[in-house]
């Protein structure tokens, strides 16, 4: 049995840490998916529940431009068919738009509408506003140490997830 961390959390080795946080994680994971956080905030950016679409423009939203289809499916990690149904379904509701790939005449570039912004703002806004009221009684630097870790989280997993990809070690 190991002590406990000031904060009543058992301390223990980094792979027991891990291995005691992952049933947390997944049980958090699936609230998000499926739970009604999600479906509210996607209400209030008028996109339903339609998570799929709402991942792509996250990605859009997240860009520094216009993204490739293939682009989109590497950022949300998902099959490219997948992404372009999702596109498509966008497109037809004036969320995002088809545009010339300035390098590449045959090639279009995908890019949220206004509307499509406007969505992911509200959407984005209602997400936070939950988790910063879920977690408003942390002492503040708790709450911004949580927001270094995961910004350092979610960095080294899509970094190693793109190695994983291309077969190559990630860096050191």
């Amino acid at each position: 049995m190991h002590a406990n961390a000031p904060d009543g959390y058992p301390t223990a080795p980094p792979g027991e840490q891990a291995l005691a946080a992952l049933p947390r994680i997944a049980h958090l994971g699936n609230a998000l998916a499926k739970g009604r956080v999600v479906e509210q905030a996607a209400e209030t950016a008028g996109l339903s529940k339609d998570r799929p679409a709402i991942t792509v423009l996250l990605a859009l939203g997240g860009s520094d431009g216009p993204l490739r289809v293939g682009e989109i499916a590497d950022r949300v990690q998902l099959a490219g068919p997948h992404v372009t149904r999702q596109v498509q379904a966008l497109e037809r509701r004036g969320l995002v738009r088809r545009i010339e790939d300035p390098h590449d005449k045959r090639a279009r570039l995908i890019e949220a509408t206004a509307h499509g912004r406007e969505a992911t703002d509200r959407y984005t806004a209602s997400m936070i506003g939950w988790f910063t009221e879920t977690i408003s009684h942390w002492p503040e630097q708790d709450r911004a140490e949580l927001g270094r870790l995961l910004t350092r989280l979610a960095d080294d997993v899509l970094t190693r997830l793109r190695h994983t990809d291309d077969d190559q070690p990630p860096p050191a």
